[in-house]
């Protein structure tokens, strides 16, 4: 016995030691930063008979993050320090749009459970950018985009698809003017897919076994300030709050 003890003793070191490590990196303060939903619509906005099923966005590793994701280069992804987001970004997003789509009052049934909400429609959507770039001259711009696509259930028929982008520049380098910008840039694409959701298929429950056409737009057709190859780099500044 008095030889293992020895071993014993280096073994629950080497066991704790990564463990203190682990839990005093769990326990470092961070500061965390939401974004808001959207309450103001078009009075135009037509109310709509159908429910409605938000699933949760996808989204790449680095993006599927509760951390804020930046961008030096176009090749390169990294975070802030010290800092996150109250959840995981496709979550927050879901959750925002969920909010969104309550605040038109245009809409009998919307959330996030196929369970509680009997859905005719789920939209789905990919998280494709949602980062702070680096990369173009001048302060931060940050950089959403989501591609959505909303199905007809119980056929699980796409009868809609469209992408929605959106570019800021924070108005100094600093974590709240960049949460400023992501807030801007998030609200512009929230309510571009909210009005856009609400008025790509008739206001009528849909009726089982006659089907919708398939309208199909291009990915790129709803792009606020985000540049493209070959253009100039003319990016607004995100409005303050």
């Amino acid at each position: 016995m008095s030889r293992l003890a020895p071993w014993s003793a280096v073994a629950l070191v080497l066991l704790t030691l990564p463990a203190c490590s682990v839990l005093s990196k769990l326990e470092e303060p961070v500061e965390l930063y939401t974004v808001t939903p959207k309450s103001t619509f078009e009075d135009q906005l037509p109310s709509v008979d159908w429910q409605l099923v938000v699933d949760p966005p996808t989204a790449a590793a680095h993006l599927n993050s509760g951390r804020i994701a930046l961008q030096f280069t176009p090749t390169t992804s990294d975070y802030y320090a010290h800092v996150a987001w109250i959840d995981r970004a496709p979550l927050m997003l879901q959750t925002r749009i969920v909010d969104s789509f309550e605040n038109t009052r245009r809409i009998i049934g919307v959330g996030r459970d196929p369970v509680a909400v009997r859905a005719n429609y789920i939209l789905q959507s990919e998280l494709r950018a949602f980062q702070a770039e680096y990369f173009h001259g001048g302060g931060p711009v940050v950089h959403v985009r989501v591609i959505a696509r909303l199905v007809r259930m119980p056929e699980r028929q796409i009868v809609a698809t469209r992408g929605f982008e959106r570019c800021f520049r924070a108005r100094e380098d600093k974590v709240a003017p960049v949460v400023e910008a992501f807030d801007a840039a998030v609200g512009s694409v929230v309510k571009r897919l909210v009005t856009w959701t609400l008025t790509a298929v008739p206001r009528q429950v849909p009726i089982d076994g006659v089907p919708l056409p398939r309208r199909i737009a291009d990915m790129d057709n709803d792009n606020v300030g985000c540049p493209k190859p070959g253009q100039p780099i003319d990016i607004p500044a995100a409005p303050p709050l």
